[in-house]
């Protein structure tokens, strides 16, 4: 993943309702959600979610297929991995389960 890809899909989330949409479509993985179904479970007027919806599809997180009259989204968790992975790729000087592992190792020592 380029560095300019993970900017703009950290933009698209940095809105609080786009955030939820991308929650909830997770939740959802792998069937998704039509925008109708969307915009009931978030209380969001469908004005108001297909500018989010087409911000997230642009961004490359979601996915649309035409359903009918319906459109159904779901979460892109291909590109979301790949964000994953850009982040951490360098942790712990290129070694990114060693950075794991010392995570795991710290939280069960917790109390």
């Amino acid at each position: 993943m380029e560095k300019q890809l993970a900017t703009t899909i950290f933009e698209s989330l940095a809105s609080g309702v786009r955030l939820d949409v991308y929650r909830l479509l997770v939740k959802n993985a792998p069937d998704g959600l039509v925008a109708g179904e969307i915009a009931t479970l978030l209380a969001l007027p469908s004005t108001n979610l297909s500018f989010h919806l087409k911000a997230l599809t642009q961004a490359g997180l979601l996915g649309v297929v035409q359903e009918g009259r319906y459109q159904r989204y779901r979460a892109n968790l291909t590109v979301m991995q790949e964000l994953i992975e850009y982040l951490t790729a360098e942790c712990c000087t290129g070694k990114p389960e060693q950075c794991f592992e010392a995570e795991l190792a710290s939280d069960c020592c917790k109390s």
